[in-house]
């Protein structure tokens, strides 16, 4: 199986070169990552400037380039620019939880998308921030459940979230807000976006933010298809 893999935390991100010696298990990895931190880029890419991709030194055996633009970006490069095929794509593992309308802006999820988009099989991988590099122990058990399940053979497209507690495994659906942003001045004219949590504690295990938050993985099957199918069908009879 060939395998790509690409983030939204950068090629050196800590949890990189675990993700890499994980997924060379199963099969042939090339990597193609942003060479900065490229968090909430969502699905942006560059279509107006050219951006630098270079070959670096990752893991042994493992081409590895790093590119100056989006992680969609790198996924593109890849797939349009280098005319390479992959089995699979791996987006992650992203230090911090994409779940709930917070998969909008991650780039992490935008890479996978666009490798839906191009017709390969995709995965996005997130953790809760401090448990980042721990949370490579639990792949294994993850692939196992995709495996079992034929998750691939259904459906090409998922979005994992792994908690520190890594209990059962639950398909899910996409919950609300997880975080959201104020706004503090930062001198002059200048603005700078703060995070903070406005999750709403609930039990429903179906829903990704309440299975993550009561200490359970979530895989969520995702789609790049933005029509509001049940809506279509019914204004099909409009004049």
């Amino acid at each position: 199986m060939r395998i790509l893999i690409t983030n939204d935390d950068g090629i050196n991100a800590e949890a990189m070169i675990p993700f890499v010696r994980w997924a060379q298990k199963l099969g042939d990895v090339t990597v193609y990552a942003p060479k900065v931190e490229q968090s909430g880029k969502s699905h942006g890419i560059d279509i107006h400037n050219p951006f630098e991709v270079a070959q670096v030194e990752l893991v042994s055996g493992v081409k590895a380039y790093a590119v100056n633009s989006t992680p969609a970006d790198c996924v593109r490069y890849a797939v349009l620019g280098r005319h390479e095929h992959y089995d699979l794509v791996f987006s992650g593992i992203n230090r911090g939880y994409n779940m709930g309308t917070d998969i909008l802006y991650s780039g992490t999820v935008g890479a996978a998308t666009e490798a839906a988009c191009l017709g390969l099989n995709a995965v996005a991988v997130s953790t809760e921030a401090e448990y980042y590099e721990q949370a490579v122990k639990h792949l294994d058990k993850v692939w196992d459940y995709f495996c079992r399940n034929q998750l691939l053979d259904k459906h090409g497209f998922y979005n994992v979230n792994i908690p520190p507690q890594a209990g059962d495994i639950y398909i899910t659906r996409q919950g609300g807000p997880y975080y959201s942003d104020d706004f503090d001045s930062a001198g002059d004219t200048l603005v700078k976006a703060r995070g903070r949590c406005v999750y709403e504690k609930g039990t429903d295990l179906s829903v990704d933010t309440h299975c993550v938050m009561n200490g359970h993985i979530s895989v969520m099957p995702m789609t790049y298809d933005r029509t509001n199918r049940s809506l279509f069908m019914q204004l099909q009879s409009c004049k």
